[in-house]
């Protein structure tokens, strides 16, 4: 069974959207990202076997809405925080608690 994302029920309309293959192996490779630990946006792409689609994670890493996929682990590569879907500053703090847990 395909993994999906919840887009939210509206009447006549399905209540589930399918990620594409691109979008379905990003997240695969993130879901594997242990708590405490992160990677950047290139090395989930060279993981997924496609190192120039680094910004493609990163889009696809911003429409997810699945609390499954932790996407708040997947950093840039200057060591800055990038985006998150949640606001930059729920980023910071869900990192910073794992890392206490870890």
């Amino acid at each position: 069974m395909k993994q999906y994302a919840k887009v939210g029920g509206r009447p006549g309309k399905p209540g589930y959207r399918t990620p594409s293959a691109f979008q379905a192996k990003v997240y695969a490779a993130v879901k594997k990202i242990a708590k405490g630990s992160t990677l950047t946006y290139k090395q989930v792409a060279e993981k997924i076997g496609s190192p120039g689609a680094y910004r493609a994670v990163g889009n696809a890493l911003n429409k997810n809405y699945d609390p499954t996929i932790p996407c708040h682990r997947v950093v840039r590569s200057d060591g800055t925080i990038g985006g998150y879907n949640r606001g930059s500053q729920k980023k910071i703090e869900i990192l910073k608690k794992e890392k206490g847990r870890s």
